[in-house]
Protein backbone atom coordinates (compact mmCIF):
# COMPACT_ATOMS: atom_id res chain seq x y z
CA UNK A 1 0.00 0.00 0.00
CA UNK A 2 2.79 2.52 1.18
CA UNK A 3 5.78 0.91 -1.37
CA UNK A 4 4.85 1.57 -4.71
CA UNK A 5 6.35 -1.09 -7.26
CA UNK A 6 10.03 -0.71 -8.47
CA UNK A 7 11.21 -1.46 -11.86
CA UNK A 8 14.51 -2.41 -13.21
CA UNK A 9 15.83 0.70 -16.01
CA UNK A 10 17.32 -1.13 -18.65
CA UNK A 11 20.45 0.51 -20.16
CA UNK A 12 21.22 0.85 -23.47
CA UNK A 13 24.03 -0.96 -24.95
CA UNK A 14 27.31 0.17 -25.46
CA UNK A 15 28.02 1.32 -28.97
CA UNK A 16 31.24 2.39 -30.64
CA UNK A 17 31.00 5.96 -30.19
CA UNK A 18 30.61 5.53 -25.96
CA UNK A 19 34.13 3.72 -26.66
CA UNK A 20 36.15 6.56 -28.73
CA UNK A 21 34.62 9.15 -26.36
CA UNK A 22 36.34 7.45 -23.61
CA UNK A 23 39.58 7.02 -25.38
CA UNK A 24 39.68 10.35 -26.41
CA UNK A 25 39.22 11.36 -23.22
CA UNK A 26 42.17 9.20 -22.03
CA UNK A 27 44.30 10.51 -24.85
CA UNK A 28 45.65 13.72 -23.38
CA UNK A 29 46.63 11.84 -20.20
CA UNK A 30 48.47 8.80 -22.27
CA UNK A 31 50.36 11.65 -24.36
CA UNK A 32 51.88 13.42 -21.15
CA UNK A 33 53.37 10.33 -19.97
CA UNK A 34 55.01 9.92 -23.11
CA UNK A 35 56.45 13.18 -23.41
CA UNK A 36 57.13 13.26 -19.46
CA UNK A 37 59.34 9.67 -20.06
CA UNK A 38 61.34 11.29 -23.36
CA UNK A 39 61.82 14.70 -21.30
CA UNK A 40 62.42 13.73 -17.88
CA UNK A 41 62.92 9.68 -17.31
CA UNK A 42 65.01 8.93 -20.56
CA UNK A 43 67.56 11.65 -19.90
CA UNK A 44 67.88 10.63 -16.00
CA UNK A 45 68.30 7.01 -16.64
CA UNK A 46 71.12 7.87 -19.01
CA UNK A 47 72.89 10.42 -16.69
CA UNK A 48 72.97 7.71 -14.31
CA UNK A 49 74.53 5.20 -16.62
CA UNK A 50 77.12 7.47 -17.69
CA UNK A 51 78.35 8.36 -13.83
CA UNK A 52 78.00 4.64 -12.94
CA UNK A 53 80.51 3.73 -15.72
CA UNK A 54 82.78 6.79 -14.71
CA UNK A 55 82.72 5.54 -10.85
CA UNK A 56 83.70 1.90 -12.03
CA UNK A 57 86.62 3.18 -14.32
CA UNK A 58 88.72 5.25 -11.72
CA UNK A 59 91.69 4.16 -11.35
CA UNK A 60 94.62 4.46 -8.43
CA UNK A 61 96.05 7.94 -9.62
CA UNK A 62 93.26 9.72 -11.55
CA UNK A 63 92.72 13.16 -10.13
CA UNK A 64 88.80 13.58 -8.94
CA UNK A 65 86.79 16.27 -8.25
CA UNK A 66 84.18 15.34 -5.50
CA UNK A 67 80.50 16.56 -4.41
CA UNK A 68 82.00 18.60 -1.92
CA UNK A 69 84.43 20.59 -4.22
CA UNK A 70 87.49 19.06 -3.01
CA UNK A 71 90.03 18.02 -5.83
CA UNK A 72 92.38 15.12 -4.88
CA UNK A 73 94.21 12.31 -6.32
CA UNK A 74 93.40 8.63 -5.36
CA UNK A 75 95.52 6.85 -3.73
CA UNK A 76 93.02 4.14 -2.78
CA UNK A 77 89.89 1.94 -3.77
CA UNK A 78 87.87 0.12 -2.05
CA UNK A 79 84.54 -1.48 -2.83
CA UNK A 80 82.54 1.81 -1.96
CA UNK A 81 84.88 4.33 -0.71
CA UNK A 82 88.10 5.72 -2.26
CA UNK A 83 90.88 7.49 -1.16
CA UNK A 84 91.86 10.85 -2.01
CA UNK A 85 95.42 12.37 -1.49
CA UNK A 86 94.35 16.06 -0.69
CA UNK A 87 98.00 17.60 0.10
CA UNK A 88 101.00 16.17 0.61
CA UNK A 89 100.43 13.15 3.37
CA UNK A 90 96.63 14.17 3.80
CA UNK A 91 94.30 11.52 2.61
CA UNK A 92 90.73 11.56 2.90
CA UNK A 93 88.47 9.22 2.45
CA UNK A 94 85.26 9.41 0.34
CA UNK A 95 82.43 6.99 -1.15
CA UNK A 96 82.83 6.66 -4.76
CA UNK A 97 79.64 8.05 -5.62
CA UNK A 98 80.41 11.13 -4.11
CA UNK A 99 83.45 11.46 -6.87
CA UNK A 100 81.34 13.72 -9.81
CA UNK A 101 84.27 14.14 -12.36
CA UNK A 102 87.51 12.75 -13.51
CA UNK A 103 89.62 15.22 -13.98
CA UNK A 104 92.65 15.74 -16.95
CA UNK A 105 96.11 14.43 -15.77
CA UNK A 106 98.04 16.91 -14.58
CA UNK A 107 95.22 19.13 -13.52
CA UNK A 108 95.95 19.27 -9.91
CA UNK A 109 99.29 20.48 -8.43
Amino acid sequence: MFISSAFAQTTAAATGSDFQSTLMSMLPLVLMFVVLYFVMIRPQMKKQKEHKAMIDAIAKGDEVATVGGVLGKVTKIGDTTVSLEVASGVEVQLQRSAVVQVLPKGSIK
